[in-house]
């Protein structure tokens, strides 16, 4: 038998008695949740609705859509065109050198959904696409705040999910992206797996797996639920308890999303590695970081973008944030999580500008600053966010409407 709903301190979560005998105390406790979650979604919402707006104002001084800025740019006409036609486009780069763009690269959820609303409400791929975007983003941030609170209690987490909402690519989670899908199935996978739901946990990772990123981002939610649930079964081993068949079934059912998109595009394209060479032939590969190396030192001894200063600071800053979580002793899902994605950042062999991006799923690397802001004075705390909004607020707008680097 499953252990429950557990901290991760052991102790049982807190329940609430219902209102009424037709609320099961299930719904009850998660009513529960949500309202103390509410603070934090009231400052995410915030967040992110004046990114918009500032978005749609500079877009119509641009004389560009807002919309259309926000669904169709990069990945987002991607998403749309493979909603609305399918698989099966492959186009060859402007640039040359062989790069080949094929729609395999993009993992089938996100578009799945973005068709199925369409054919349900037919408000349009680009609209269904941004819907499901900010609904996705609202439960991500809800699940942040979830882990956050579970860990280090309401303070914290409510820091946690402000400081997600205020980071320099956080635009990406107001676009027809993938990220704010993939990071409500991680956070809540995480969250499950440290309060040992292990059904829950595989089955959401198995979903992010299915919603990840253009590269293979979504198995790091599978590894991370794997982790856990090893470490748990190990555990239970040394103590000499019965082990837990659920947990054996999360680690079977956990990579199953990620690993069956492989293989269909292994079985569609006659090549077993066919996926991965579908990323190789869009420019991207692992290189167990020599292109990055080789960009820190072009920006060390030559000049580039701002765009690309920031990413190169923005990834150094994800780095120390992952060795103060070590040191912090986050726990292993957690450290799994985060990890894996900062290997595969660092390590992917093409577009460093969208390394922030790839890395914005990786909420617990966070973690210690939310900490540190936890503790601080209330003049700190109000001084350091009003000017992360004012940064993220910009930055965010002068991305999708003035850059011209790869998001």
């Amino acid at each position: 038998m499953e252990d429950g709903p557990q901290t991760v301190s052991g102790r049982p979560s807190r329940e609430f008695a219902p209102a009424s005998p037709a609320a099961s105390p299930e719904v009850w406790r998660w009513r529960g949740e949500l309202k103390r979650a509410l603070p934090a979604l009231w400052v995410f919402a915030a967040a992110r609705l004046s990114g918009v707006v500032m978005v749609t104002a500079w877009s119509l001084h641009l004389d560009r859509h807002p919309r259309n800025v926000l669904g169709l740019e990069w990945d987002g006409g991607w998403y749309w065109h493979i909603a609305r036609y399918g698989y099966g486009t492959i186009v060859a780069a402007k640039s040359g050198h062989g790069v080949i763009y094929n729609d395999l690269a993009f993992f089938p959820l996100f578009p799945g959904l973005i068709h199925g609303l369409n054919t349900v409400l037919p408000i349009g791929p680009v609209n269904a696409a941004l819907v499901i975007s900010w609904i996705a983003a609202a439960v991500a941030a809800w699940g942040v705040y979830a882990v956050g609170e579970l860990l280090h209690g309401r303070r914290v987490g409510l820091a946690l999910a402000a400081l997600w909402a205020l980071l320099p690519h956080a635009v990406v989670l107001t676009m027809a992206y993938t990220e704010s899908l993939m990071t409500a199935f991680a956070a809540w996978a995480l969250y499950a797996a440290l309060t040992h739901r292990w059904l829950t946990a595989g089955t959401l990772a198995a979903l992010a797996g299915l919603a990840g990123l253009c590269r293979p981002n979504g198995f790091t939610v599978a590894a991370a639920v794997i982790a856990a649930a090893a470490a748990h079964l190990w555990q239970r081993r040394r103590d000499g308890r019965p082990t837990i068949p659920r947990a054996w079934v999360a680690v079977l059912v956990a990579p199953v999303g990620w690993l069956g998109y492989v293989a269909w595009v292994g079985l569609r394209t006659h090549d077993p590695t066919g996926y991965f060479r579908v990323q190789s032939l869009w420019g991207s590969r692992f290189d167990f970081g020599h292109y990055t190396a080789h960009m820190f030192k072009h920006l060390v001894v030559g000049h580039d973008t701002l765009v690309v200063y920031l990413s190169a600071g923005i990834v150094l800053g994800c780095v120390l944030l992952f060795v103060l979580g070590v040191l912090d002793r986050q726990p292993l899902p957690l450290l799994v999580y985060s990890g894996i994605l900062l290997v595969i950042a660092l390590g992917d062999a093409h577009f460093f500008t969208s390394r922030p991006r790839l890395l914005l799923p990786a909420f617990p690397l966070l973690l210690p600053f939310a900490l540190s802001l936890a503790r601080a004075r209330r003049r700190t705390v109000v001084v350091l966010l009003i000017g992360l909004t004012g940064f993220s607020l910009f930055y965010g707008t002068y991305l999708l409407t003035v850059s011209h680097e790869a998001l």
